[in-house]
């Protein structure tokens, strides 16, 4: 299985936004959060990495981060950084069921 390089840049991005929360606000939630969803996210793009891939820690880590910062932006309209992150997640959540199908355990299946 090819590297999951898509899932790598996913997760440094979460990470990088967590450093930039702190450097401008100097947000120790934003710094904490960023780099433990980052390594999540980094961990989970590995797992897809292997042969057979396994993207379900990522897909969650993914479906979390989608509902969190949704909700943040919903309560504060602000696109940056809760509003890009939930689109970014989303479309990882979409990458994921697209490109990792087969892979899935659901309920029926051998």
């Amino acid at each position: 299985m090819p590297t999951d390089v898509i899932g790598y840049l996913y997760a440094a991005t979460v990470a990088a936004g967590g450093i930039m929360g702190y450097v401008k606000a100097g947000s120790m939630p934003s710094l904490g959060a960023g780099l433990a969803f980052g390594a999540i996210l980094g961990l989970g793009a590995h797992y897809n990495s292997q042969d057979p891939p396994r993207p379900l820690l990522q897909l969650g880590t993914s479906l979390v981060l989608a509902g969190v910062m949704g909700a943040r932006f919903q309560r504060s309209g602000k696109m940056m950084p809760a509003g890009m992150i939930c689109i970014i997640s989303i479309a990882a959540l979409i990458r994921n069921v697209v490109t990792y199908n087969r892979y899935l355990p659901l309920p029926g299946r051998n």
